[in-house]
């Protein structure tokens, strides 16, 4: 861990709890800062708050009261609470920086960082880019909303290491030094706008992944979104493109049925087990870091041809009487939908619903044409039946829940078809996460053999 002075008797605020807060408080508090955790659970209730107080951290649990903010001199907050708050909103009035705990991990780690983000497919292209390096022998470390908390991994990374790092909007919009040697913007789609308010923010803060790049650096991006490409080429990486689509003179893409990086034949299509164009997509990005931070063919291919997916992203769970369930609950947003739809070329039954952001599912209704029937649930059921049925889908049922959502599909179900579930939506409005939603999926599964 690199030693600094940085937070020498500073008072350091942590704002929100978790894995994050936790992890950023017991290092601050290393760093000699005098820390105070606030968290909006009751302490009664608060098992992490009083983990804390036993370290001999002071804790302030039940509400955001504002006299918290006198003599502070940074925040550091969890990536779920909103700007909005108004003891951020008090903050930012009184000047107090406020960031989030992976930029301390920038602050400490003697490693380099390969950092990825994208509205979809970072927890499948995270894991690749770990599973390849490491069978290149070249010590990847996996950390942010996949595995591990970022500043936790960073205090015992050694400089030839290299910190594999999934990155939300929520945790870029709290950096400012924070600067991965090879960065990857996989899309965007207008996603988090109860959080960010507009796609135009929501990019934003996509685009703080490559803000403090050099001409030294990469920013791996997808060259069939024009948009990623613009932010892109607004910085100073090295802009190393990858395309499902087209033939590129360099970066990663297809060419005569073999995965190709620059002039390369990297492995033949063919070879790969994990399924749809999507994955594909998630495959040239990660091949492209890969071979970038000196990444053997042999590995990619290794990993290639036997890496079938990550849980809760279009996750073969089972087969009933030749029909086929898949647990896509990591579908939060309608393009991660439409994604699901197109790996299928068979009947779908699909399993829809979740938390009202406030907007439509139009979008969705050119990707509804397979789809035979629709059982929805949650806050926005009526707003999805309402596009199912002018999508001209005649078997459309609500039900209040994923558990009841899976023998309602399977009555409508017939001997070929395939059960999906992936909701377009968050989990939040009945779920604490969408891993806590796939896992009642998957129990409904079982439940019905």
């Amino acid at each position: 861990m690199k030693t600094t002075n940085f937070y020498q008797d500073k008072h350091i605020l942590i704002l929100g709890l978790a894995k994050s807060g936790s992890a950023a408080a017991k290092l601050v508090q290393q760093l000699g800062a005098s820390v105070v955790v606030n968290d909006k659970k009751p302490y009664e209730e608060n098992e992490a708050a009083r983990q804390l107080e036993k370290c001999g951290i002071k804790v302030v649990c039940g509400a955001h009261p504002l006299e918290l903010l006198e003599g502070i001199h940074m925040i550091v907050k969890n990536p779920g609470i909103p700007y909005s708050n108004p003891l951020l909103v008090e903050a930012a009035k009184r000047s107090i920086p406020i960031v989030t705990e992976v930029e301390l991990a920038a602050q400490i780690s003697e490693a380099p960082f390969i950092g990825i983000t994208g509205s979809n497919g970072k927890t499948t292209t995270t894991t690749l880019v770990f599973k390849m390096l490491e069978e290149s022998n070249k010590k990847p470390l996996i950390a942010g909303n996949i595995g591990t908390v970022a500043c936790e991994v960073a205090q015992s990374a050694k400089a030839d290491e290299v910190i594999v790092t999934e990155l939300s909007s929520f945790q870029l919009m709290g950096i400012d030094t924070f600067q991965p040697k090879i960065a990857a913007l996989l899309n965007l789609f207008e996603a988090h706008l109860d959080y960010h308010g507009t796609k135009e923010e929501y990019a934003k803060a996509k685009a703080n992944i490559f803000k403090n790049q050099s001409e030294g650096d990469y920013a791996v991006v997808n060259a069939d979104d024009a948009f990623v490409m613009g932010i892109a080429e607004q910085y100073k990486g090295k802009i190393v493109p990858f395309s499902a689509t087209k033939q590129l003179k360099t970066g990663a893409y297809v060419r005569d049925g073999y995965v190709c990086f620059n002039d390369e034949q990297v492995m033949k299509v063919s070879d790969i087990v994990l399924p749809g164009q999507h994955n594909l997509e998630n495959i040239l990005a990660a091949v492209a870091m890969v071979k970038l931070y000196g990444g053997s063919n042999e590995a990619i291919h290794k990993v290639l041809t036997t890496f079938t997916g990550v849980k809760h992203r279009v996750q073969f769970v089972g087969e009933i009487n030749g029909r086929k369930f898949y647990n896509d609950s990591k579908a939060t947003n309608i393009l991660a939908t439409k994604v699901a739809l197109s790996a299928f070329s068979q009947p779908i039954i699909l399993l829809a619903g979740g938390l009202d952001r406030g907007n439509e599912f139009d979008d969705l209704k050119p990707s509804l044409e397979g789809v035979k029937a629709i059982i929805t649930f949650g806050q926005t059921a009526e707003k999805i039946e309402r596009v199912a049925s002018e999508a001209g889908i005649q078997f459309i049922k609500r039900v209040d829940n994923v558990e009841q959502a899976v023998p309602a599909a399977y009555e409508l179900s017939e001997n070929g078809d395939i059960i999906l579930l992936s909701p377009a939506c968050a989990s939040w409005d009945q779920f604490k996460t969408f891993e806590e939603r796939g896992d009642m999926f998957i129990q409904s599964v079982h439940k019905l053999k």
